[in-house]
């Protein structure tokens, strides 16, 4: 089956045909590095993440970059706030970014931009969008650039809006506009930023807009036309109705698919800096396993919005360490046993728009049918079970062999394996009380007790917290 994927422009599922056949190019647009990454940042990191495994399992050449936009106008203000250089904020919340998508097991890109080693191209784009028609420099001496968007007829087709509907672009002095809607290609310098945040042009000195970064710094990777452009729901409009606008006026086919994945919400709401709710990677990945946060989000089709909480979170951490459990036990009976082939079932959802849910269930199934071959003594069956199990795991990132994170030290290391520990012996108490050795479960239990671990019976099975 070939791979299909959700198109956000034409709201079709629609199969991936590769400009260049055996290889697949795709451009995701980074963070804004103003501040520390939340789960709602990195969900799209790890989305983009299993679609390349996916993608590089099913025999695909993958490129993947990913920029990051290190010269904003929030970088300026909160820089600004807090006392220091924009280019020395920025950069200590890109390592944070590089930090967070390691701790979840993330590939790096197969290349990061940044966007100011890139303002030649921009501003070789802004040119060429101007010749065309297409842009102007605004006339009130600001020495702002602006695209035109009534020069542009197919304008709103990615957000499937009409320029009459949408409000005014909030993106630079309206003063300059010939329509509210127009947005800016270039900011000229104002007397309160740094100096240093500008660049000289031929409309004067100054700093690009967002959106025609990602135009240039796609086009000067992935050439006039690629296959995947993606990114969070939020950046669909205007950020990617306004980059598909003004690279495609300048002339390129640009990108054949668009995929959007949806928001973490806290109490229903996306979760943003704005609203108060955003939980940042490094203060999750301290109170749960780093891979069980990568289980949380991953495994949701990524289309459908996750709502963030703890007992979320601890539901994922209890499924994944079943998961181990089974693969633990099945390694020491098989202990030979290398990733094999992927079930029918698991191939076909993920091929379909990269159906992780029915993947999910299948990897379910694998782990349900081992551990019957376990208690059945059927080691030929559970060497299958295994094979296959580790190979779903490959493709999700969550093999817990996987060197990403077997090099991985510190506490969140520590908790993963204390918490792989204990619930195998909690598994052997549930073993134990299932064959009704009450004494046996009571004398784990009393262990567990003397070493500080509390055990509670739930309906969802036994959970633990340090007392």
């Amino acid at each position: 089956m070939t791979f299909q994927l959700y198109d956000s422009q034409t709201r079709q599922v629609r199969a991936l045909d590769p400009v260049v056949p055996g290889k697949v190019s795709i451009y995701h647009c980074g963070l804004t590095v103003q501040s520390a990454p939340h789960l709602g940042h990195i969900r799209k990191e790890v989305v983009f993440d299993v679609l390349r495994r996916w993608l590089t399992r099913s025999g695909h050449e993958v490129t993947v970059i990913a920029n990051v936009t290190d010269i904003d106008d929030k970088i300026l203000t909160k820089s600004a706030d807090a006392g220091v250089p924009w280019w020395a904020h920025a950069y200590r919340f890109e390592r944070e970014l590089h930090e967070a998508y390691a701790a979840l097991g993330c590939l790096p890109p197969s290349y990061e931009p940044r966007a100011t080693g890139h303002i030649p191209e921009m501003i070789e784009l802004i040119k060429d969008l101007i010749d065309r028609g297409h842009a102007y420099a605004a006339e009130d001496g600001s020495g702002d650039v602006y695209f035109d968007v009534r020069s542009w007829p197919a304008y709103g087709s990615l957000s499937g809006q009409r320029i009459d509907d949408m409000e005014a672009a909030s993106d630079a002095d309206p003063r300059g506009k010939r329509d509210p809607r127009d947005f800016a290609l270039w900011k000229g310098h104002k007397d309160s930023e740094p100096k240093s945040a500008a660049w000289p042009a031929p409309w004067g000195r100054g700093r690009p807009g967002w959106h025609i970064e990602c135009s240039a710094m796609a086009g000067k990777y992935l050439g006039d036309e690629f296959d995947i452009h993606g990114g969070g729901l939020d950046l669909r409009f205007p950020h990617h109705e306004n980059e598909l606008a003004q690279s495609t006026a300048a002339g390129q086919k640009f990108a054949r698919h668009w995929m959007h994945n949806a928001w973490v919400t806290a109490a229903g709401e996306k979760m943003s800096k704005s609203l108060g709710n955003g939980a940042l990677v490094s203060e999750v990945i301290k109170h749960h396993p780093a891979r069980a946060v990568r289980f949380y989000l991953a495994t949701p089709h990524y289309r459908s919005a996750i709502e963030f909480s703890d007992t979320s979170l601890a539901e994922a951490t209890a499924a994944l360490q079943r998961i181990d459990s089974f693969v633990d036990r099945a390694s020491s009976l098989a202990p030979d046993t290398a990733a094999g082939d992927l079930p029918a079932g698991f191939v076909t959802a993920m091929d379909d728009d990269l159906g992780t849910p029915a993947a999910l269930a299948e990897l379910y199934a694998s782990v349900r049918a081992g551990n019957q071959a376990i208690e059945s003594g059927d080691f030929d069956r559970v060497a299958d079970h295994l094979a296959a199990t580790l190979a779903m795991l490959e493709v999700f990132g969550l093999r817990a062999d996987d060197e990403i994170w077997a090099d991985r030290a510190g506490g969140t290391d520590t908790a993963a394996r204390t918490d792989a520990l204990i619930r195998m012996l909690l598994d052997q108490r549930a073993a134990a009380r299932a064959r009704k050795d009450f004494a046996a479960a009571d004398d784990i239990r009393d262990t567990l007790g003397e070493l500080g671990v509390k055990v509670e019976d739930t309906p969802n099975g036994a959970r633990w917290t340090l007392s």
